[in-house]
């Protein structure tokens, strides 16, 4: 059985959106609902967190410094320390909308979706921002819940969650960006739980985090079941390959609607052994 060990016993509402920066060394993540920024560092476990003004789905590093924020109202602009400055609408028009998880692919784009945010209706949409942004085009949907999405490490397939669906979508990746062949490649039996975030190792295996099913699953190329890593909260949200080797996931967890009595781990940000290597997504382009 793979040990897990607590990084931040933070207890968060909605964590989501772990990455590793190899920037500055630090794993970076989010709580949604009760909206911030989180930052834990790999030398010395030292954390730090900064408030945000609206819920914010993502943060994912900038090329030209800083991070771009998916918040409610769309994509922002963000050095630690500052207020985020807001650089491009998302859905303008259907205002009960936010921004939920993001990656980038090998060019550096941005692709990130959007999604109901009383999680009932289907108005969310798979999107991408071209390196040359801010300006930023559907690419599917519609969904209730967006999530992943995920890049294969040849930049070649892209990999995405309707999780209400309790399917993952992978699309084939052109240079240029543009999806086309999407096909189901995994889908959630009841047992399973949702499909939520999801990250690629080295080898080309997804990861895919099981919402309400305690544990993380690898699937291989093939879409073949691998193996399985239980964690002690149900709700998993996202992981990322991190660490100076890559050779560590770290997972993010939501506490939202249970029992913290019953599940005093819930909300907590974990680190596993996964047995493979992994690769870091490149920062935003521009």
């Amino acid at each position: 059985m793979t040990a897990v060990e607590t990084l931040w016993p933070l207890g968060a509402v909605l964590g989501e959106g772990a990455l590793w920066n190899p920037a500055d060394g630090c794993v970076w993540f989010v709580d949604i609902k009760k909206p911030a920024v989180h930052r834990w560092r790999w030398s010395d476990g030292a954390t730090e967190s900064w408030p945000m003004p609206e819920r914010v789905g993502f943060a994912v590093p900038r090329a030209a410094g800083g991070f771009v924020l998916g918040l409610k109202s769309g994509l922002a602009l963000w050095t630690p320390g500052s207020d985020p400055k807001p650089w491009l609408a998302i859905d303008a028009d259907r205002p009960d909308n936010r921004l939920n998880d993001a990656t980038t692919d090998t060019a550096g784009r941005l692709w990130f979706g959007s999604m109901d945010d009383s999680e009932t209706g289907p108005t969310g949409r798979l999107w991408r921002l071209d390196p040359d942004g801010p300006s930023s085009s559907p690419q599917d949907g519609p969904y209730v819940v967006t999530n992943g999405p995920a890049v294969a490490p040849d930049g070649g397939t892209l990999f995405h969650t309707d999780t209400v669906g309790r399917t993952v979508w992978a699309f084939d990746l052109s240079a240029d960006g543009t999806l086309s062949n999407r096909r189901s490649f995994v889908r959630f039996g009841d047992g399973d739980g949702y499909p939520d975030g999801m990250a690629t190792d080295a080898e080309g295996g997804l990861w895919v985090c099981h919402w309400g099913g305690g544990r993380i699953t690898r699937f291989g190329p093939d879409g073949s079941r691998d193996r399985a890593i239980a964690l002690p909260a149900p709700q998993v949200t996202k992981c990322a390959f991190a660490g100076p080797d890559l050779d560590r996931l770290v997972v993010t967890t939501a506490a939202i609607g249970l029992d913290r009595t019953a599940h005093p781990r819930a909300g907590d940000l974990f680190r596993v052994d996964p047995g493979v290597g992994g690769w870091v997504p490149p920062p935003v382009a521009g």
